[in-house]
């Protein structure tokens, strides 16, 4: 008896060991949680508006003009960037992501990837390690970027898939990440990157938006697209990060909301083990009193 006593004792402390560190867990990712969603909310109309700027202009182009990052070909290779965090305990989150990337795989490029033409990029330590026990063809490069979160180091990674979508080592890039909403939601995304995909025209007529380019036309949309392309990404990672804090918290919420559960039920088992030890001596009291005085 004495022995499960302890037993229980042990594991009341363990549990109220664990539910310290998931409500500290549950404070930190509170903290940041709340500098990452300043920086979504901030950054999202900003990069929402200069997309829709550049499908307009994309969409209106003379025929004449050539782009080579919105140009259409036929899809044999392909890239992904996956953007996942590079810690767990932030419940389905990270599976959820490579999930989806597998299904969009599975469904939209199945064909290229049995020729071996589908490459990942990883953005994130957990899809990375995911991604690469299950054999695709994937890139460590860009994967510790969440150890410095700034524009700059962003950039190089959307530079570096520019050029390759330019010099045709791909011709299809999407970003699949998770769209952050609030604490609790979040959307998982697959979102074209190039080519640029041009907005389709609801009215049914033909006309063409009058736009006055001011330099002129191929000078401003040079100087223009990359810093677009470089934004559109740099939100991508914002709403990633800011999902996995969102996750995080409410994972070690709830860790902490169970281990209260769990806490009540050792308690109660230890009481009745307690009380059924005290019943035992009192027993043995007694028995030894009568036996004496017998």
């Amino acid at each position: 008896m004495a022995g499960q006593l302890k037993e229980v004792r042990n594991r009341i402390k363990s549990v109220q060991s664990t539910q310290q560190i998931t409500k500290a867990m549950k404070m930190v990712s509170a903290a940041k949680l709340r500098r990452a969603q300043d920086a979504i909310t901030q950054m999202r109309p900003y990069a929402q508006k200069l997309q829709e700027m550049l499908s307009n202009i994309v969409s209106n182009l003379d025929g004449d003009t050539q782009l080579k990052l919105a140009e259409n070909r036929p899809i044999e290779k392909v890239l992904l960037i996956v953007i996942t965090s590079d810690r767990g305990l932030c419940g389905a989150y990270n599976s959820n992501i490579v999930k989806l990337a597998k299904s969009v795989i599975a469904e939209k490029y199945a064909t290229q990837y049995k020729k071996g033409n589908v490459t990942i990029w990883n953005i994130g330590k957990k899809g990375w390690e995911s991604l690469t026990k299950t054999g695709y063809k994937t890139s460590d490069a860009y994967k510790d970027i969440f150890l410095q979160l700034t524009f700059s180091n962003v950039q190089t990674a959307a530079h570096a898939a520019t050029k390759a979508f330019e010099n045709k080592e791909f011709d299809a890039i999407e970003i699949i990440y998770s769209q952050f909403k609030n604490a609790a939601t979040r959307d998982f995304i697959a979102e074209p990157f190039l080519p640029i995909p041009k907005v389709e025209n609801k009215t049914g007529n033909n006309k063409k938006n009058d736009f006055i380019f001011e330099p002129n036309k191929e000078e401003l949309i040079e100087e223009l697209m990359p810093k677009i392309l470089n934004t559109q990404l740099y939100k991508a990672v914002l709403d990633a990060n800011a999902s996995e804090h969102g996750a995080r918290m409410t994972a070690m919420d709830k860790a902490s909301d169970n281990a209260n559960e769990l806490l009540k039920t050792l308690k109660i088992s230890y009481n009745r083990a307690r009380q059924a030890a005290i019943t035992t001596e009192l027993t043995e009291i007694v028995s030894g009193a009568a036996a004496l005085q017998g």
